[in-house]
């Protein structure tokens, strides 16, 4: 696993608001191939990292995207490049069908996974001519999720929090759906639940004031209390 090339290389990120600095010189990389997970307690950085990533804030620094510079590329033609977007909070068009959402997220010729989508939400089928916004909010995350992976072209996707707010069932069919999305998808994860991070990633970027402080294997962070301690601020690693 660890001979897996770098498919996304951030370096030196930084974000401000005004004043205020948000990020601190961010570094780390996403493997290709499967999950990476960017952890921390609320209001470590990681929304604005992936959204500094996508260029939809002003950020400094290098974000290199299968070893080209992407930094200075507006969020549209990242898009075009294969970078997928799925937000915290979801941002289904409520007033369109779920037919509609999918269809906004088609690029001319681009190669269309239905098929795998449908497979993996068959609900989404059946729901196709029913108002996004009458979903509930676990069906709203499913159309965001299918919606990111219907071009075969996307070779990474960002998702942020998939599993805020969802009951224990819903959770489980995110879960197994990231799982067989990561077969062909690499995925950098925002991840609050540590169990879900442990379930679904290999590698994990733990995040503290808008700084890395860890980098490394998911299995080692969430097996040792004292490391899950010092970095995440929970008392124990349980899972």
């Amino acid at each position: 696993m660890n001979d897996r090339p770098v498919l996304l290389d951030v370096r030196d990120l930084r974000v401000a608001f005004g004043e205020s600095q948000i990020l601190h010189d961010v570094s780390f990389g996403v493997r290709s191939g499967g999950i990476t997970a960017l952890l921390g307690r609320n209001g470590a950085g990681k929304t604005t990292t992936l959204r500094g990533i996508l260029g939809l804030t002003p950020r400094s620094g290098s974000v290199r995207f299968d070893g080209d510079e992407i930094g200075r590329l507006r969020s549209h033609a990242l898009v075009r490049r294969g970078i997928g977007y799925v937000p915290e909070n979801r941002d289904v068009f409520g007033s369109l069908t779920v037919a509609e959402n999918l269809r906004i997220a088609e690029r001319s010729g681009a190669t269309l996974r239905y098929d795998e989508v449908y497979a993996l939400f068959p609900e989404l089928r059946e729901r196709a001519a029913q108002r996004a916004g009458t979903l509930s909010g676990g069906q709203q995350q499913m159309v965001a999720i299918a919606r990111a992976l219907l071009n075969a072209e996307n070779r990474l996707l960002l998702i942020d929090e998939p599993t805020k707010g969802l009951s224990p069932l819903m959770v489980k069919r995110v879960v197994d759906a990231l799982t067989a999305a990561a077969a062909s998808t690499t995925i950098l994860l925002v991840e609050q639940n540590l169990s879900v991070a442990h379930a679904l990633a290999h590698d994990a970027v733990v995040l503290e004031d808008g700084r890395v402080t860890y980098t490394g294997s998911v299995a080692e962070l969430t097996s040792d209390r004292d490391l899950a301690r010092r970095h995440l601020g929970i008392a124990t690693a349980d899972h």
